[in-house]
């Protein structure tokens, strides 16, 4: 006991021999527990050594992983794909693995057999017949009628005061058009002057413009 509390003590002279009588011990055995139960030494060492060799594969594949990944991205950016495009495609794709699936085509056909309940049913056969009863003794109705022939007379009034309207633009626009042809007659300069031109211009526009809106019968 004297001679260990002499050695672990640093200002001992053998403080080094403890340190140097350590290093001897091999690490991995003196970090490794011991085996799991129901393992041999020898069946913990051949599982290890599996663990190591898969675990380099995984660096190996994540390693080509990334490359393909930067060769897929090189690929689309010469293509002028953009990454919406990549979206698209992906939503497009799992759609179209969702519609052929078990699942969804089940669905799609227990839908199909109760609509095909529903519709044949006797609840839904009388609630049809009924609407079409109504709407039947609806339309016949007087106040339908009368309501019909109102708002077809309002239309037919309104139609009536637009080409009116569109009447005595034309024909304001046409004595305004006359009228500035007349009297340039008698003014040759004014004429040929850039201001006229452009006034004569916006003139057959706007008459063109009423011409296409079926204002006017000109």
């Amino acid at each position: 006991m004297e001679s260990a509390n002499q050695d672990i003590n640093l200002n001992s002279p053998n403080k080094g021999l403890l340190a140097d009588a350590m290093t001897d011990v091999p690490v991995d055995n003196a970090a490794r527990s011991a085996a799991p139960e129901g393992l041999t030494l020898a069946e913990e060492e051949e599982l290890r050594s599996e663990l190591a060799k898969v675990e380099e594969e995984i660096g190996t594949l994540r390693q080509v992983l990334a490359a393909k990944e930067r060769h897929c991205g090189e690929l689309k950016r010469k293509l002028g794909l953009t990454p919406l495009d990549g979206l698209k495609q992906n939503l497009s794709k799992s759609w179209h693995d969702v519609q052929v699936s078990n699942a969804y085509v089940k669905t799609s056909e227990k839908l199909g057999e109760w609509n095909d309940k529903v519709t044949q049913s006797d609840l839904y056969l009388s609630a049809s017949s009924t609407l079409e009863d109504w709407n039947e003794k609806l339309t016949q109705s007087e106040a339908y009628k009368k309501t019909q022939e109102t708002l077809s007379q309002a239309g037919q009034k309104t139609s009536a005061a637009l080409s009116n309207v569109g009447s005595v633009i034309s024909r304001k626009l046409g004595d305004m058009s006359s009228y500035s042809i007349r009297h340039s007659i008698s003014m040759p300069a004014m004429r040929n002057s850039a201001t006229f031109k452009s006034f004569e211009d916006r003139v057959g526009t706007i008459k063109t413009s009423i011409r296409a809106n079926g204002l006017s019968d000109m």
